[in-house]
């Protein structure tokens, strides 16, 4: 069965930084959009970044230029570089996995609606 299991987050100073690792199983890891998403309570749950099957990345403008998306396939691990941390970045953070949207022969990544999702792991910044 799919498992997504994230690690990494911890409670940092801001201006700080910490690196989340995602490691999936289950399912054909480099053939699926991997993307990081973040919830605060209360709250919808954010997109903060994806990384497609080629390893091309996206982030959202919250977090352009002090997160990073990256992907190793031979692992079947999932990375978010997070710098420079605010205390509006505190958050769950959670890893998921999706098909993506295919338009002929090409695969497209989605910034919300992933099929599979783990059980995130919390960032305090203060």
């Amino acid at each position: 069965h799919v498992q997504l299991v994230e690690s990494g987050g911890g409670s940092v100073q801001p201006g700080g930084s910490l690196r989340l690792s995602c490691e999936g199983s289950g399912y054909p890891f480099s053939r699926y959009c991997m993307g990081w998403f973040r919830q605060i309570p209360g709250r919808g749950r954010e997109w903060v970044g994806t990384s497609d099957t080629e390893g091309m990345t996206s982030v959202a403008d919250s977090v352009k230029g002090r997160f990073t998306v990256s992907r190793d396939n031979a692992k079947n691990t999932l990375t978010l570089q997070a710098n420079n941390l605010k205390p509006e970045d505190t958050a769950m953070y959670y890893c998921a996995a999706d098909r993506g949207v295919f338009v002929g022969w090409s695969q497209r990544c989605k910034k919300d609606d992933y099929m599979y999702s783990g059980l995130g792991t919390q960032v305090t910044v203060s």
